[in-house]
């Protein structure tokens, strides 16, 4: 990257350093970090006998974030049926290699276009760019400008779900006009007067027949829809973060460049850049913890947990926590050359079986987008002007505070 001196302040203000816990907590941590690796805290969450998800959801967060109805709101027989869906759709290495080639053409059309600014706020770019994806991928048409107000209502559902105030309130109002839209999609679908392409995401969930042999109603069936569309664009987040761990610790582009323009992806990033985009999501903060509600009274480690009680998984303190990870405070996509992350050690979108349990069926689809996109911003040419680059822990979801501006960008040839 041919880019200026950082001028955003000092270095300490977003270095890794400055995320470790302080000196006075360093012991009582360390203890906690002891105590967990004698069992694994995704037995709890993860085991419907232990804990139930749906009914820990608040309101807020399904009026915003996920939606009424939706799959994260289910246990049960009928999570089971409603999550295979999904999987159908967001596993499937067909499925995952067509939403990425949607998105980095996507990608490769507007880096063009950033060319002809002065600067563009990447965070805000990454998030139209994806929305435009994954909706011609997932079958939902798009009139001519409107990609832009859907990534906004899109993002707006993410930005919300954990804050009250403007912010929440736009996510509310986000999610009521996209419910509606897509509603109306939904019956087009079914009544014939809307045509979608065979298996794509609106026709597989228009179709679909739930554990007590119903269709989805149609507002539950766009809310299932958004729970395609919303994960995908808030990768936009992963990107922001990529792009800052470029700026922070540039050793690592001109590898991640080598290994793009061999072509080791095959266009969507080699090895290297899988395990950069999976440092990525390790090493930024983007959901805190996961949560649900005692099914019974139990027993941890002692400790009596009685029924209905909250029972969270530390997931920022798991994908930091020493006893896993060598030095957790240092990016170093090195830590995942030499074998992939086990299904529970790294788990920014939540652990156990995805067949199973609540753990996010999109995982596989976010690491390839990051891949692909890591390996683009790796041979985009830019400056970074002065700019506020630190990551605030206390906003969820959190982010570099400016969204990472960029300016005199030059795509590759």
């Amino acid at each position: 990257m041919a880019g200026k001196k950082d001028t955003s302040g000092s270095a300490d203000r977003d270095t890794p350093s400055k995320w470790t816990p302080d000196d006075d907590r360093v012991q009582e941590i360390r203890e906690a970090e002891r105590e967990r690796g004698r069992t694994r805290p995704f037995d709890y969450p993860y085991d419907e006998r232990h804990v139930h998800r749906g009914p820990a959801l608040p309101e807020p967060v399904k009026s915003t974030l996920f939606g009424h109805g939706a799959v994260h709101t289910l246990d049960g027989e009928a999570h089971r049926v409603r999550k295979a869906m999904f999987l159908s759709l967001l596993a499937s290495p067909q499925n995952i290699a067509g939403l990425v080639g949607h998105a980095t053409a996507a990608w490769d059309e507007a880096a063009a276009r950033w060319a002809e600014r002065d600067r563009v706020v990447l965070f805000d770019e990454a998030g139209r760019v994806l929305a435009g994806a994954v909706c011609r991928w997932a079958g939902v048409p798009l009139k001519e400008g409107e990609a832009e107000a859907v990534a906004r209502d899109l993002v707006a559902m993410v930005d919300g779900f954990a804050t009250p105030g403007p912010r929440h309130w736009r996510a509310r109002s986000a999610r009521r006009r996209r419910e509606v839209w897509l509603a109306h999609l939904v019956e087009g679908v079914r009544d014939g007067t809307a045509s979608v392409p065979e298996g794509s995401v609106v026709e597989v969930v228009a179709r679909h027949v739930g554990a007590d042999g119903e269709r989805l109603d149609t507002r539950t069936a766009a809310v299932e829809i958004l729970n395609v569309l919303r994960p995908t664009v808030a990768v936009c987040w992963f990107a922001a973060f990529a792009a800052h761990a470029l700026h922070r610790w540039p050793q690592h582009r001109a590898r991640l460049a080598e290994e793009a323009r061999t072509g080791t992806g095959h266009g969507f990033g080699g090895a290297y850049a899988v395990a950069f985009a999976h440092e990525v999501r390790r090493f930024y903060p983007f959901a805190p913890f996961i949560g649900g509600l005692a099914a019974g009274d139990l027993t941890w480690r002692g400790e009596a947990v009685p029924r209905g009680a909250l029972v969270l998984l530390d997931i920022h303190g798991q994908d930091h926590d020493p006893a896993l990870w060598e030095d957790p405070y240092s990016f170093d996509p090195r830590r995942f050359l030499d074998r992939p992350p086990e299904r529970d050690e790294l788990i920014p979108q939540g652990g156990g079986d995805p067949a199973a349990g609540h753990r996010c069926p999109g995982e596989d689809v976010t690491v390839a987008l990051l891949t692909a996109l890591s390996a683009r911003l790796s041979l985009l040419e830019y400056e970074v002007p002065e700019q506020d680059l630190r990551i605030p822990l206390r906003r969820v979801p959190s982010r570099p505070r400016s969204g990472f501006v960029v300016a005199n960008v030059r795509p590759s040839g």
